[in-house]
Parts: C-alpha cells; sequence; structure tokens
C-alpha cells in the first residue's frame, strides 16, 4: 500500500508528466491496435476509396477526440471560458496557452496512426488502385477490349490477392503504390518534426516574462479549481456527520448517556468530540443548505478578484486594513476604511 500511496502523490504532484505518459500510451495503443486491425479492402470501384480514406481519417480524429476527453485541464479551460466576469477578468492569453497545451498532447496519438498507416500503405493501395495505369507494370495490357465499368472493376481488385489472378503485375502494382504511401509518410513525420523544432526555437524568441506568467496563471486555474472540489467535499463530508450526529442527538438522548455510564469509554469520548471539534473547524461557519448554494453561486458568478487581504490590526493606524487594494477588494471607497468618529472615555479609580 505504501508504494502505491507513493506513486498516486508522485502523478499528483508530476501532472504534466503523467499527463504526457497517457498521451504516449495513446499513441502506443493506436499503433498496436493498427497491428490488431485485420485490413480487408471492399475492392468495389464504389467503396474503395471511401474505406481507404475513411480508415486513414477517421480513428485519427476518434483518436484527438479521446485526446480532448481524457485530458482533466478540458473542464478547467471551459469553465474559465464560460464563467461570467465578476470581480475577476479573463486573460484570453491564458485560454489560449492553455488550450495550445491541450492540442498538442492531443495531436500525439492521431500523428502516430497516421504514420503507421502510410508506413503500412494497405489503405493508400485500396484507395488508390483504380487510378493505376497497368500498361506500365507488364508487356501487355489487361485493359485490350474492356469497357469503362469492366476496368474499373479490374483494378479495384488489386488489393485483393484471391480476386486478382495476374500475380506478378498485382505486385508490381502494389509495391508502387506502398512506395508512394511510405513517402508521403515519410513527409509527414519530417513536416511534424520540422513544426516541433520550429516552436521550440522561436519560443525563447518571444519574451519569457510574459509566458512565464500565462503559464503560472494557468497552473493556478487548474490547482485553485482541484483545491476547491477537495474543499467542498470536505465541508459534504463534515456537513452529513455533524448533520446526522446533531439527529440521532435530538431523537433520543438516550444513546449519548448510555454511552457515558458505560466504563473504559473516556479515551473514546475524547477522541469523538476531538472528531466533532475537527468536523466543526471545516463546516468553515457555513451550516445551513441556503448558505451553501450561495456560497457556491455566489463562486461560479463572481470569483474574488485575485488581490489577497491580510486582517491585522496595525498599531499605527488603529486597525485599519493595509493598503488600497485590500479595502477595495472589501467595497470600500479609494481602499480605505470609512473613518469612525472617535470618543473620549473617562476612568475613575475609587480608593474604597
Amino acid at each position: 500500500m505504501d508504494k502505491f500511496r507513493m506513486m498516486f502523490q508522485f502523478l499528483q504532484s508530476n501532472q504534466e508528466s503523467f499527463m504526457n505518459g497517457i498521451c504516449g500510451i495513446m499513441a502506443l495503443a493506436s499503433a498496436q491496435m493498427y497491428s490488431a486491425f485485420e485490413f480487408s479492402c471492399p475492392c468495389m470501384p464504389e467503396y474503395n476509396y471511401t474505406y481507404g480514406i475513411g480508415l486513414l481519417f477517421i480513428p485519427t480524429i476518434w483518436f484527438f477526440l479521446l485526446g480532448f476527453v481524457m485530458n482533466n485541464n478540458v473542464s478547467a479551460l471551459t469553465d474559465e471560458w464560460k464563467r461570467p466576469t465578476g470581480k475577476r477578468t479573463k486573460d484570453p492569453t491564458i485560454l489560449r496557452y492553455m488550450f495550445c497545451s491541450i492540442t498538442q498532447r492531443s495531436l500525439i496519438a492521431p500523428a502516430v496512426w497516421v504514420s503507421v498507416t502510410l508506413m503500412d500503405g494497405k489503405s493508400f493501395l485500396c484507395a488508390f488502385s483504380i487510378d493505376l495505369d497497368l500498361d506500365k507494370f507488364g508487356n501487355y495490357s489487361l485493359l485490350t477490349g474492356l469497357s469503362e465499368v469492366e476496368k474499373l472493376r479490374l483494378l479495384a481488385r488489386i488489393p485483393c490477392k484471391e480476386l486478382f489472378e495476374h500475380h506478378e503485375i498485382r505486385e508490381a502494382a502494389s509495391r508502387y503504390i506502398k512506395c508512394i504511401s511510405q513517402a508521403c509518410g515519410w513527409m509527414f513525420l519530417l513536416m511534424i518534426t520540422f513544426m516541433a523544432f520550429l516552436i521550440r526555437a522561436i519560443r525563447p524568441c518571444f519574451s519569457q516574462a510574459a509566458f512565464l506568467k500565462t503559464k503560472y496563471w494557468s497552473h493556478y486555474i487548474e490547482i485553485e479549481r482541484k483545491m476547491f472540489d477537495d474543499t467542498c467535499k470536505e465541508h459534504a463530508k463534515s456537513f452529513a456527520k455533524v448533520c446526522i450526529h446533531q439527529y440521532f442527538e435530538n431523537i433520543s438522548g438516550e444513546i449519548r448517556s448510555f454511552h457515558h455510564h458505560r466504563s473504559g469509554k473516556g479515551d473514546s469520548d475524547d477522541e469523538d468530540e476531538d472528531s466533532r471539534r475537527s468536523d466543526e473547524e471545516k463546516l468553515l461557519g457555513i451550516r445551513a443548505q441556503d448558505d451553501m448554494n450561495k456560497v457556491l453561486w455566489n463562486w461560479h458568478a463572481s470569483k474574488p478578484a485575485l488581490a489577497l487581504r491580510k486582517d491585522q490590526v496595525d498599531g499605527e493606524n488603529n486597525g485599519r486594513l493595509n493598503g488600497e487594494a485590500n479595502g477595495a477588494a472589501n467595497g470600500f471607497a479609494k481602499g480605505h476604511t470609512p473613518d469612525v468618529e472617535k470618543r473620549e472615555w473617562a476612568v475613575y479609580y475609587s480608593k474604597v
């Protein structure tokens, strides 16, 4: 159990590495899925092109959407994009950074699928076999005396070795199309690698301060959302425990008195009291359903401004809040608390 706990803590502290690992697993899964997939070209002029191109692009779109579904930052991005402005402004650069980060990870598995499919060449052969010129692959032509429909049917059977009689011509045509497919695959890999190199090389040319600011606040949005969910869970758990305890105490006071009269339960009662105090502290002063609903609604409709307050008594200012930002966050004009009229007090001491 300790090993699993350490692994879980490592994944929590290294969420970015964890997401990269998931993307790598998805990429390997896409390659393994293609190797286990049984490719069966229909060998019909009406369906060859649709089947071949569909096999190339439809799983690519599926892997791309699956990458978005498995990324935890999608919900944080959507929440930040759709939330009301309220007291906290929205920065479009942060939204763009989060979207680009999610998209980059989601493109890994589709890129692997396209590369493996093009390197294998079966889908390319199925899609473009009807466009071949068989005169290039033999000393005689098989299309002599055939109508246009029969020619297309004959060319569509090239991917199916059971249906095409001339083995040598079929082998030559298959190798020709597979060579073109592999060339397209290498060009695709070269283009993807070159684009990744440009992104890595151009990024330092821009302001690193702006990049670090955007990265910081995107991480903040993600962590804030997670901690808010955890706090809500803790509050709900404590609220339920206190509510259940009060219910049983109101229904029957004999249960509590029975436990008090039992011998040897002093330590247990102390532990129960400490647990109850802990639950009371986790309620954070919110003890009614309407109050909790109001808190949740205000969090969604008007998130607090990112200007932390430090409420402390200042000896020189007689307990005023520190700074204009803190006062403004509390709704006071110009960031200051209203002046309170001072009163003089006289204290008389008697020697009696």
